[in-house]
């Protein structure tokens, strides 16, 4: 079974999304620069321990990024094996990509698929360390 492990809100202006949540839920918001410019918003919303992975069984944390034609609403992210077999999967089921592979710095391979009902799931590869 393959998990939700992140989740992505989007955001028309960076500043007044970071303070909204900074002030309403208490996150921790952290600036990373992109490859391909820009930032993407780390958004801590639970203790992590030494590995960056949340010390609560159970929890995520995720990011604040700019709306797209992609995005357009908060996306969960679901964590696979091997992600261009995942894509098959998901257009085998009757979703497609909306997003193609891309790969974020050294730690993952990130998508983002639509369902059969117009959601669309962010689907996301560990890279091997």
């Amino acid at each position: 079974m393959n998990k939700v492990v992140h989740f992505e809100i989007p955001f028309d202006n960076a500043e007044r999304a970071e303070k909204f949540y900074k002030q309403a839920f208490d996150w921790q918001i952290m600036a990373m620069p992109m490859p391909q410019g820009g930032n993407y918003y780390m958004a801590t919303t639970v203790e992590m321990d030494e590995q960056q992975m949340p010390k609560e069984a159970g929890a995520i944390n995720g990011g604040l990024t700019p709306r797209d034609a992609t995005l357009q609403s908060p996306v969960l992210v679901v964590n696979v094996p091997e992600l261009d077999a995942a894509l098959e999967t998901v257009k085998n089921a009757g979703g497609q990509v909306v997003m193609e592979k891309m790969q974020v710095m050294d730690m993952g391979l990130y998508a983002r698929v639509k369902d059969t009902e117009g959601n669309v799931i962010g689907v996301w590869q560990d890279l091997k360390r």
